[in-house]
């Protein structure tokens, strides 16, 4: 049986909540990246995500403006998060129960990363081989 912490992405690049949108493009763009983990504004705030998808609507729904918006403003918050234990059959049923592909791992509120869709697809798909 697979857990989170077998397939979890550990390199996670962050944002500040602050940060104009422009700037988190700009991350995502350098990264290679669909989505940026949203830094904690205290040690007991929770994290959070912001996707392409996330800044995609509220640009075109909105009329927003990157250099205008902060990523506050459109980002996931409080993340879904599961812990690196968890069996990765949990992971993909609350991803598909909450429809959506990315998940932050969390210990006590410590990121180690996170795991998206993709990351359970190449489990799978490597279990079968």
């Amino acid at each position: 049986m697979r857990l989170v912490k077998d397939v979890m992405v550990r390199d996670v690049v962050t944002v500040s909540p602050l940060a104009k949108i422009r700037e988190a493009l700009g991350l995502m763009k350098q990264h290679g990246l669909k989505s940026l983990v949203v830094h904690q504004q205290n040690p007991n705030d929770a994290w959070g995500l912001i996707t392409y998808t996330n800044i995609l609507k509220t640009i075109v729904a909105e009329g927003g403006d990157i250099d205008l918006l902060n990523v506050y403003d459109v980002c996931a918050r409080p993340a879904l998060s599961v812990g690196e234990n968890l069996a990765l059959k949990h992971v993909a049923s609350m991803m598909t129960e909450h429809r959506v592909k990315r998940l932050l791992v969390l210990r006590d509120n410590e990121l180690l990363g996170f795991i998206s869709m993709n990351d359970i697809m190449e489990a799978l798909l490597e279990d079968l081989d």
